[in-house]
């Protein structure tokens, strides 16, 4: 007996390798400062921690319905209308299981086997394995500096075929930072709509966004689903709770798959998460959004100093994508920084194939100090 033939086809994290061999370079006794997790180093808001002990006490502990409570699915519409200039109905929002949970109940209500779901590269690599659970074909569209490593119009109208279902897209991404124009993320929903495809765009990061306004894709025209998640603004990564907004005539679809898979988000952390709109709650967060501002602007001509090109500053999230190349390919790279001064980073390898091996992202989720101690000893080893 063997596993199914789709999980040969599903890579692994690199990073999880480079994590490895820091932990152990850790149990040897070097202190490394790790730069390849993403996921902040802040925890919770205190209200957020302080709602789920009394939702425990308090016994809400049972199935919630699978689309998750009223009052938290009220409650992210109106962080849409109030933070992202969007106006979705809350009946038009599914909570989910991380923002996973929900990428994985989008494609399995769109796409088909065979169907094709056009992805950027680099992206995260969790569309393309997603896609490909569902039997799709994840089909790269390489982008570059050029577009600010985002998909414009132009490419979606040279890839698509007859077998293409739609797009799915990071903004901000992982892991280059950047966001996508407001006016070209308008024409490609247009173009999408014309050919009856679905635009999928994951707003895992948004609130994130330094310098601008964010807003989110809800409103766009045509089938669209905007993925968002209270893992990175909200600095809640293990509670694993997500959402989706999608067309009201979808919802009952899409919540047939949610009971099936998932049967509700987690009780304890839906209460929790609806402490995380409190006023002190979200004047916490951004507070810690302008630290990771701040940080950003520390690193950047840290690593212009020691030779790694940046070619696009990140407009949101916690990431840069830094060109290696004129120090060989990014894994080996990745590596020999680890070995050589404790300094984690991920190769460009996990996020894709187009130009991959020129490339790491270092993630700015550590404190100040440990950015001042990274960027020392990547000057010196670059040296």
């Amino acid at each position: 007996m063997q596993a199914a033939r789709r999980v040969a086809q599903i890579q692994p994290f690199e990073v999880m390798e480079v994590m490895a061999r820091a932990h152990a370079l850790e149990a040897a006794g070097r202190r490394v400062v790790h730069m390849e997790i993403g996921e902040p180093d802040f925890t919770a808001p205190e209200p957020v921690v302080e709602a789920a002990v009394k939702a425990l006490r308090d016994g809400l502990t049972a199935y919630t319905p699978a689309l998750g409570i009223e009052a938290l699915r009220e409650a992210i519409a109106r962080f849409h209308r109030d933070w992202l200039g969007a106006s979705p109905a809350a009946d038009c929002v599914a909570v989910t299981a991380g923002a996973s949970g929900a990428l994985l109940l989008a494609l399995a209500l769109y796409v088909d086997r065979g169907d094709e779901i056009l992805v950027p590269d680099p992206g995260y690599p969790g569309y393309r394995h997603f896609v490909r659970a569902f039997e799709g074909v994840a089909r790269a569209l390489p982008v570059s500096a050029a577009t600010q490593f985002q998909p414009d119009c132009g490419m979606l109208e040279a890839a698509w075929g007859a077998r293409t279902r739609g797009l799915l897209l990071g903004s901000p991404s992982n892991p280059t930072g950047t966001l996508i124009a407001r006016t070209e993320l308008q024409r490609i929903a247009e173009f999408v709509a014309a050919r009856g495809g679905v635009l999928i765009v994951d707003e895992t990061y948004q609130g994130l966004v330094y310098g601008q306004t964010p807003t989110s894709a809800v409103g766009l025209p045509g089938e669209v689903v905007a993925i968002g998640s209270f893992s990175k603004y909200f600095c809640m990564t293990g509670w694993r709770l997500g959402w989706a907004i999608l067309p009201r005539t979808r919802l009952r679809e899409l919540e047939r798959l949610a009971q099936h898979f998932f049967i509700c988000p987690s009780a304890i952390a839906q209460h929790a998460a609806l402490a995380a709109f409190q006023p002190d709650a979200l004047g916490l967060l951004e507070r810690r959004r302008v630290e990771f501002e701040r940080r950003r602007d520390f690193l950047l001509p840290a690593l212009a100093r020691a030779g790694l090109g940046v070619p696009v500053a990140p407009q949101g999230a916690f990431y840069i994508y830094a060109d290696c190349s004129r120090f060989g390919d990014a894994s080996d790279f990745a590596f020999r920084l680890l070995e050589d001064s404790a300094v984690a980073t991920t190769p460009g390898t996990d996020f894709g194939s187009h130009r991959a091996r020129d490339f790491i992202r270092l993630a700015y989720t550590r404190s100040a100090a440990d950015l001042e101690e990274a960027a020392a000893r990547l000057a010196r080893y670059c040296a």
